[in-house]
């Protein structure tokens, strides 16, 4: 016995020692398990009071490229149980800390870290400083500690400054980021702090710490503008400012961002100003959010060379003018350097220009055509110059218009006739932009940037001629006596022409005025044209005739045409329908009774002198003589509110009326008395309440048809009042309209 639990102890101790050498998986037969492994091996992080989390074991089995869920079957460990205990993978959370969960199965374990912490409750934000900050505060006086309750504990706290999201409602005034403040410029913002759901806000104003900035020259008085030459030495402003009315002055030249708004004008460099060239600048000085700034003319020594004449000229060959050279100095005095400038012409072939300097004071230069074309003359002093162009023209010998009258509407702006001169080999040149004109009459034509504009109607005469200029009168062609005249006449501009609405009815051998017609006028103003207005008519069936009193439109044959009228720039058309004599209109209803609201047609019947019938009912022009009550359009009447009206229409002058009564709608009909015992011989009135879809409400007892389905039981009279006749039971109805109401009555 002793020899074989030896052996059987040697036996396992091989076999232990063979299992160590060798993996478990060296010797695993197929479907044993090989490994086991969490759902997700990252760390599993918890709150505490938080539901519990599910965990679950995957089982690696021999032989199968799939795997197993053996998170029932696995035994579950927690290193700390005071962190966090598990049930069949459930975790649930205990309080804070971190413990190893550990899942066991078949001698293969797997484990998972599992962190445990308490909920942030609370955020508190705390500043260096109060809510208020001056552009240019101390960046110690520019933080925000932003503080989470939670964590390890319920009541520990951290500092999350650094990991919480941070913004402003306004980055114009601050912005934030890890707590630190920037402040960009004057208002108010919020500032909010976003950690782990949580969200805690402050408010914050921004004020300026200098109320303004003042620019001041040597002599320390303040300056709003400056006026300097080409050429000045640079001049010095000082920025000045504080914080306070009582506060001293601070100098801030070196501090301040200068800029010029033309650098071309002037530059600036920490106040001072260096003149470069002619212009307007802005010197602008700017510290802390406050600006000032000061406006800078600077002028040549000569501010300019002003010609007489100004601007361009046109001379016809021969012809010559005179020009003066005035320079204008920086106070504005004037003098004539005529005969210091230098005078040239761009092209001598077509014009020259020569300087008399005889007298200083009262020189001139002249300019002559020489050819037909353009040049620039120039002249210059000091350098400054100024230049026009010279237009040479050939001789002409005759003016003419290619139209001698036009037609144009009230406002209307058009341009100016074209105007023609004849050179001496018969050909025409354009010379329109030569001529001046004039109106006689500015009330009717007037002439603005060059061109005609219509003012009242009527007819004005416009008379063309050459240009004068400043032609040496010695020189002068002989075509610029001449003239051309045009006529123009204004018409009103029309808007829109109003007609009749309907058609025009003709009778048969019977005359009729033209319609009335009402021009509105594109100024608002309307204009009876019905005199005025040129009428065309198409079609046989039908004839314009003129009398001494007026114009009419006769019916010839039964049929159709139309009435087409002209006035100004605008055409109405009319139309006409010829037809037989209406002896007769008969009206179906004549009355009406309707209830608010509700609509109704009515149909109007002719018959003509031949017998023959026709439906005349969208022709009748019908009017209301009380529209609140009831109005109509076309052959529908609608009923608007209780009362009475007449409706009134005629056709071919036959009158037609239709009376209307609106009354209420009938909604209910309510009884005193549903049900009533009567001993025979006695009686009982019982009382009937309408009510209308007005809201009104009336006894209207009298105006019931009353009926007793048994009158040898009891009887009713026109008043309501029921007397019982014998013993029995009966039903006593009341009907007013389509309503009705019943009393069950019994007789004992």
């Amino acid at each position: 016995m002793t020899v074989y639990r030896k052996m059987t102890k040697t036996l396992l101790i091989m076999i232990l020692l063979v299992a160590a050498a060798f993996p478990v998986t060296v010797f695993a037969a197929a479907g044993d398990t090989i490994s086991i492994e969490f759902d997700s091996s990252a760390k599993v992080e918890l709150t505490v009071g938080q539901s519990p989390k599910q965990l679950k074991v995957y089982a690696n089995v021999e032989g199968s490229a799939s795997k197993r869920d053996v998170t029932a079957a696995a035994t579950w460990t927690s290193s700390k149980q005071e962190v966090v205990t598990v049930l069949n993978g459930q975790l649930k959370p205990v309080d804070a800390g971190t413990a190893m969960i550990t899942a066991t199965y078949n001698n293969a374990i797997a484990s998972v870290e599992v962190s445990v912490s308490h909920s942030f409750k609370e955020l508190k934000l705390t500043r260096s400083t109060e809510g208020s900050y001056k552009l240019g505060d101390k960046e110690e006086l520019l933080s925000v500690t932003a503080t989470a309750i939670g964590g390890t504990s319920a009541t520990a706290q951290k500092d999350v400054t650094k990991d919480v999201e941070w913004s402003s409602s306004n980055t114009g005034v601050l912005t934030i980021a890890a707590g630190k403040i920037t402040l960009v410029g004057e208002g108010k913002a919020t500032i909010t702090a976003k950690y782990k759901g949580l969200t805690e806000t402050i408010k914050a104003v921004v004020e300026l710490p200098y109320a303004a900035i003042m620019l001041k020259d040597k002599s320390g008085t303040v300056v709003k503008e400056l006026e300097m030459l080409v050429g000045d030495n640079p001049v010095h402003v000082t920025a000045v400012t504080k914080a306070t009315a009582v506060s001293p002055e601070l100098t801030i030249d070196k501090e301040a961002e200068w800029s010029s708004s033309s650098e071309s004008v002037a530059t600036v460099k920490d106040g001072e100003i260096t003149i470069l060239g002619v212009g307007k600048t802005v010197i602008t000085a700017s510290y802390l959010g406050v600006t000032q700034s000061v406006d800078v003319y600077v002028r040549a020594p000569y501010e300019a060379l002003v010609l007489k004449p100004s601007g361009d000229q046109s001379l016809f060959l021969g012809e010559s003018l005179n020009v003066t050279a005035m320079m204008r100095n920086a106070v504005n005095s004037t003098s004539n350097e005529t005969a210091s400038a230098v005078w040239t012409s761009d092209n001598l072939m077509n014009a020259t220009v020569t300087a008399n300097t005889a007298d200083a004071a009262n020189a001139f230069a002249t300019v002559t055509g020489k050819a037909v074309g353009t040049s620039i003359i120039k002249a210059s002093y000091l350098g400054i110059s100024k230049t026009f162009k010279i237009t040479v023209l050939p001789t002409l010998t005759e003016l003419s218009l290619e139209k001698t009258e036009q037609e144009i509407y009230t406002a209307d702006a058009v341009s100016l006739p074209k105007v023609n001169g004849t050179k001496y080999d018969g050909s025409k040149l354009d010379i329109s932009d030569e001529m001046d004109w004039t109106s006689a009459n500015e009330e009717i034509v007037s002439i603005k940037d060059g061109k005609l504009v219509g003012g009242k109607a009527g007819t004005a005469i416009l008379t063309g001629k050459l240009k004068a200029g400043e032609v040496n009168s010695a020189s002068a062609a002989a075509i610029r006596s001449k003239s051309v005249q045009f006529t123009v006449t204004v018409q009103n501009k029309v808007l829109v022409l109003i007609g009749p609405d309907a058609a025009l009815g003709v009778v048969i051998g019977e005359e009729l005025p033209l319609p009335a017609v009402q021009a509105v006028l594109e100024n608002g103003d309307e204009l009876d044209v019905s005199g005025s207005i040129k009428w065309e008519l198409s079609g046989s069936n039908a004839v314009l005739k003129q009398t001494t009193a007026a114009k009419t439109i006769k019916g010839l044959v039964k049929g159709t045409a139309t009435l087409k009228g002209t006035y100004s720039n605008k055409t109405i058309s009319v139309p006409v329908t010829i037809e037989q004599k209406v002896v007769k209109l008969v009206v179906e209803p004549a009355t009406l009774e309707m209830n608010i609201k509700a609509s109704k047609s009515i149909k109007v019947t002719g018959y003509f002198s031949n017998g023959k019938s026709a439906n005349f009912s969208g022709a009748m022009n019908w009017e209301s003589s009380n529209p609140a009550v009831a109005s109509i359009k076309g052959t529908s009447v609608k009923a608007l509110a209780e009362g009475t009206t007449t409706l009134s229409g005629s056709y071919q002058g036959i009158q037609a009326t239709v009376k209307i009564n609106v009354v209420p709608k009938l909604m209910k009909l309510t009884v005193s008395e549903k049900r009533l015992s009567l001993a025979p011989g006695a009686g009982k009135s019982v009382v009937v309440t309408a009510l209308y879809d007005t809201g009104q409400t009336a006894v209207v007892t009298g105006s019931m048809v009353w009926t007793s389905s048994k009158s040898s039981v009891a009887k009713v009279n026109a008043s309501g009042m029921i007397t019982a006749v014998s013993k029995g039971t009966t039903s006593v109805k009341g009907k007013l309209g389509t309503k009705t109401v019943s009393v069950s009555v019994s007789v004992k």
